[in-house]
């Protein structure tokens, strides 16, 4: 493992001193307690709104779902800011407190009487007192504190991890494979705590210290961060990659009535600079009215260097390719929309559905919290990962003779069946927990209704093949993202999953909400409502099955229209990662 190396660098540039395992401690326990404290607070933010806050599922649903999205979709902009004006070090400093921030204000909502609404054990929801204004604007303001934390947190911690190893040498690439595995494990090690130690917490002991536990650690991850800042490679923003994006749209529009040449990879503009990170790539006949954006009129004016003087009126065709790049993988993106809700329906009604059935554990009177079951959807996930990459890619490798034994696109449409067979079960299983909490219940939830005999165990099916789903579906997903955007985008691929989480979280919540009003004044009755006993929540999961069957459709027609990017002799991970620290400016 490497010690202190230092980095080739230009006269005007400050020597590189890479300090990989001496930071790999401080980022890793950073990151440890940030996942504890993040995730440890929004695992079972559903229940707390419900019974501490007094609000209706539905209420609840939707602003869970609302503030996933927002959640999710500050990954786009926390992304840019980060590429273009502040590095990762100081995106990651002011969104780490900002998170604890949000936190601590969640737990003083819980441990000041007077930040919620009185505590209610009525068994009807509809007379217990709700929040006030002021008490929701403290509850918001929290959230909101939060989204700014993960806009800035998410799309750079990996990243700025890896840019603390050499990865020209030997042991800077050991270090950035050993610093991956790392933060893998944290993660998974966070959602088994959260969902089990501090879930229960939360739960059966207190929501005070249930959120001020997650709160601690979150303190504990900033001190861990900020005490590694004289030893950190901070490397210095330049620019984002979207400026060409625009450039290349907008230069293609003033030109949009020229003509384009019948061989365009002989005439175009093609300048590429010599301190691009992009790996060349050839010209391609999809969207060709971009092309018109490298195309070069007399009073286009070129540099000494080969550059253009007006990018906004002259781009080059390597520019006008890695636009291409970025259009063709949207189709792909907006299929994982509809994917998406399926998963969300697992960690949001599925909570509702383990509050309704019987979580007794065995003879021994011990009740599972109902946000626990989502461990199992966890564990499905890691377990299966290292059977698929040692066992089942190997195999189905010598059959088809792909690298990864099937494409990335396949990968992913295999996790879209998976979710559909996900809904349908989900909907068998909660038509029997339903018929036997109508027929045999064996108690009570308060504000809710009577509580199936059927154990919350049968829910672990649907949850296991939702794991399994994602293993294909998610993963396939980041892959894409990293092997099919050019190496200076792979910051925005990176956001493209959680702007994916996040569209989906607001269908998701619309589409609950229209369900809801829709089917409240049917003769069959209201398919959602508070008591599950008394609506057809299989109904809904059937409705979201049907939309998983219809965007499958979707799916596979964009895939057979899809030309994959290509790829040098080298891994574009190796590629990417050596011109792009080879290039690092430090502040």
């Amino acid at each position: 493992m490497e010690k202190n190396e230092k980095a080739v660098t230009s006269m005007d540039e400050p020597e590189v001193h890479y300090r990989g395992v001496k930071t790999m401690p401080l980022i890793i326990g950073n990151e440890t307690f940030e996942k504890l404290g993040t995730i440890g607070t929004s695992n079972n933010l559903l229940v707390y709104l419900t019974t501490v806050f007094n609000m209706k599922s539905i209420t609840a649903t939707t602003l869970i779902n609302i503030f996933n999205g927002t959640t999710n979709f500050a990954t786009l902009p926390g992304a840019f800011l980060c590429d273009s004006y502040f590095g990762r070090y100081k995106t990651l400093g002011f969104a780490s407190v900002s998170s604890f921030l949000g936190m601590l204000v969640l737990t003083l909502t819980a441990a000041v009487s007077k930040l919620h609404p009185p505590h209610c054990e009525k068994v009807e929801s509809d007379t217990c007192s709700g929040p006030t204004t002021w008490q929701m604007t403290f509850l918001l303001s929290g959230l909101g504190l939060l989204v700014v934390g993960a806009g800035g947190i998410r799309p750079c911690n990996l990243a700025f991890g890896a840019d603390q190893f050499n990865p020209n040498t030997e042991s800077g690439k050991k270090g950035i494979n050993s610093f991956f595995n790392w933060y893998y494990f944290t993660f998974t090690f966070a959602m088994m705590v959260s969902l089990t130690l501090i879930v229960y917490v939360q739960s059966d002991v207190s929501w005070a210290w249930g959120l001020a536990i997650p709160t601690l650690l979150m303190l504990l991850s900033c001190l861990f961060f900020f005490a590694g800042s004289r030893i950190y490679v901070k490397v210095k923003p330049d620019g984002s990659p979207l400026t060409n994006a625009a450039r290349v749209l907008t230069a293609a529009a003033k030109k949009r009535r020229l003509k384009l040449p019948e061989q365009p990879w002989m005439s175009l503009f093609n300048h590429v600079p010599k301190s691009s990170i992009n790996s060349k790539l050839p010209h391609s006949d999809q969207f060709r009215f971009l092309d018109k954006a490298a195309i070069v009129e007399p009073e286009d004016t070129i540099n000494s260097d080969g550059s253009a003087a007006n990018p906004w009126r002259l781009c080059s065709m390597q520019q006008v390719e890695e636009v291409k790049c970025l259009i063709r993988v949207i189709p792909i993106w907006a299929s994982g929309i509809i994917y998406y809700v399926a998963t969300n329906q697992q960690q949001t009604y599925v909570v509702f559905q383990a509050l309704q059935s019987n979580r007794l554990l065995g003879n021994t009177g011990f009740k599972i919290p109902a946000a626990s079951y989502s461990i199992f959807a966890m564990l499905s996930l890691t377990i299966w990962i290292p059977i698929y990459d040692r066992i089942v890619v190997p195999t189905v490798r010598r059959i088809t003779g792909k690298e990864g034994g099937i494409t990335v696109l396949q990968r992913i449409g295999f996790g879209m069946v998976l979710a559909i067979i996900t809904m349908l079960i989900s909907a068998i299983i909660e038509e029997k927990r339903r018929t036997l909490a109508l027929r045999n219940p064996m108690g009570i939830e308060p504000r809710r209704g009577a509580i199936s005999s059927l154990s919350g165990f049968w829910l672990v099916p649907q949850l296991t093949l939702i794991g399994f789903s994602e293993a294909f579906t998610v993963i396939g997903q980041v892959e894409f993202y990293y092997k099919q955007f050019p190496e200076n985008m792979r910051s925005i691929g990176g956001s493209f999953l959680f702007i994916g989480f996040a569209a989906s979280s607001y269908l998701s919540g619309f589409l609950v909400s229209f369900v809801h009003h829709l089917t409240s004044g049917s003769k069959m009755g209201d398919w959602l409502p508070e008591d599950l006993n008394k609506g057809r929540l299989d109904y809904f999961y059937y409705l979201v099955a049907a939309m998983g069957v219809i965007n499958l459709a979707y799916f596979l027609v964009c895939a057979n229209w899809y030309k994959y990017k290509e790829h040098s002799t080298s891994t574009a991970f190796e590629v990417g990662m050596e011109d792009i620290q080879s290039e690092k400016t430090l502040v």
